[in-house]
């Protein structure tokens, strides 16, 4: 009887202590959310950021366009990198996050011939492309254009690197005879 009691005492005290190890787990992915999702939170937020292309072009400010999707690993890698620039940039620069997964923008990517993802274009005030950049970038190339951006005396320039997501065909609007839409 008394084996039969420690039994039970045992397992009552395995349950609490399994119980309290996922809580602390579940916890502490909680509070640390920000850290595993910041870059995908970022890239989620850059739409809402963004400035209007419309409005951007025509507003006598340089302008930095950036064309990147939620799944490309790449642009979730430069998420952080980007959003700093925009900190630190925004007053005297028009910053423009498109979705290439919204359809709503596919002028634009036709228009700047978007086959890469993330894609940088960087514009001078007057509209006038002055540099591409195609995939992963090294922080200090992009600012360096982007502070020639001020000057205007910088020719085009365009910078790939291997590091970049091929843009995937959007079937999530696509209208068939089934979709009824």
């Amino acid at each position: 009887m008394q084996s039969e009691s420690r039994d039970q005492s045992l397992k009552t005290n395995l349950k609490t202590l399994l119980i309290l190890i996922v809580s602390i787990f579940i916890i502490t992915l909680f509070l640390l959310r920000n850290f595993f999702f910041k870059s995908t939170y970022l890239l989620k937020s850059f739409g809402e950021l963004s400035v209007d292309p419309e409005i951007a072009f025509i507003n006598n400010k340089p302008t930095f366009l950036e064309f990147y999707a939620e799944w490309c690993e790449v642009c979730k890698e430069m998420a952080p990198q980007v959003s700093a620039f925009k900190d630190e940039y925004e007053k005297d620069i028009n910053f423009v996050f498109l979705n290439v997964d919204n359809q709503k923008w596919g002028n634009y990517i036709q228009k700047f011939a978007v086959n890469g993802i993330p894609q940088v274009n960087l514009f001078d005030k007057k509209g006038n492309l002055m540099s591409t950049f195609i995939g992963k970038q090294n922080e200090n190339k992009i600012r360096e254009s982007i502070n020639n951006l001020k000057k205007e005396e910088k020719l085009y320039e365009e910078v790939t690197n291997a590091e970049f997501s091929i843009i995937q065909e959007n079937k999530n609007n696509e209208v068939t005879p089934r979709s009824h839409g």
